[in-house]
């Protein structure tokens, strides 16, 4: 079945004012774009899809996933993995126990082995062989995103969020960080909705661009 993220009627309302409206659908492997100043409702959008909406905001509409109504789902449940700003790193973890921490637990004989060898594969694909014992505070910023992105990626979602992931990245460390981002969501054929303030990042994902307005 083509994974896909539908957005459904959205009207997002701000204390009652209307903050925007949607209706777009993603397709797995594509990534959507959503530009605008602050204030704009691009990270109520991802809150929104996540159902974690602060109060003070209410929304109609549906989301849909891979052709499932998932609106009503608590967060858990809704399969939607979300990359941030800040890699958001446990310190009292390891780097693997960090990834292994969001993956999907099992009782199976042998699961904890079959884990710690998928973990070392994942860190071996994005240049972060060995690692896995390395405390993560001393790991530089791109190192940090790129395990930031093992963790989602390895907790097996429907659908990925980019809430501004790279906006705290130099601009070489920006670029290579995105590229590997941008391959694991076409590799993975992820549905994707980035929200940034930078048409390099727009430019990159090369899809859909969406531009909200205060």
């Amino acid at each position: 079945m083509q994974s896909s993220l539908q957005i459904k009627d959205l009207q997002l309302y701000r204390q009652g004012t209307l903050l925007l409206s949607l209706d777009e659908q993603i397709a797995g492997g594509e990534i959507l774009t959503v530009m605008g100043p602050s204030g704009s409702g691009k990270s109520s959008l991802l809150n929104w899809l996540t159902g974690t909406l602060p109060n003070g905001f209410t929304a109609t509409g549906e989301v849909w996933l891979n052709d499932k109504n998932v609106s009503h789902l608590p967060t858990h449940l809704r399969h939607i993995g979300v990359l941030y700003q800040d890699a958001l790193l446990f310190s009292h973890l390891s780097v693997a126990g960090n990834i292994a921490f969001a993956m999907p637990k099992s009782n199976k004989a042998g699961d904890r082995k079959q884990r710690n060898e998928k973990i070392e594969q994942a860190l071996a694909q994005v240049g972060l062989a060995g690692m896995g014992n390395r405390h993560p505070d001393n790991l530089s910023g791109g190192q940090q995103a790129r395990v930031a992105l093992l963790r989602t990626l390895l907790n097996e979602p429907k659908a990925i969020l980019l809430d501004e992931p790279f906006s705290k990245l130099d601009t070489q460390l920006r670029v290579d960080t995105r590229q590997l981002v941008f391959e694991q969501i076409r590799t993975h054929k992820l549905p994707a909705i980035m929200v940034t303030h930078d048409h390099s990042d727009a430019e990159a994902a090369k899809g859909k661009v969406i531009h909200l307005d205060l």
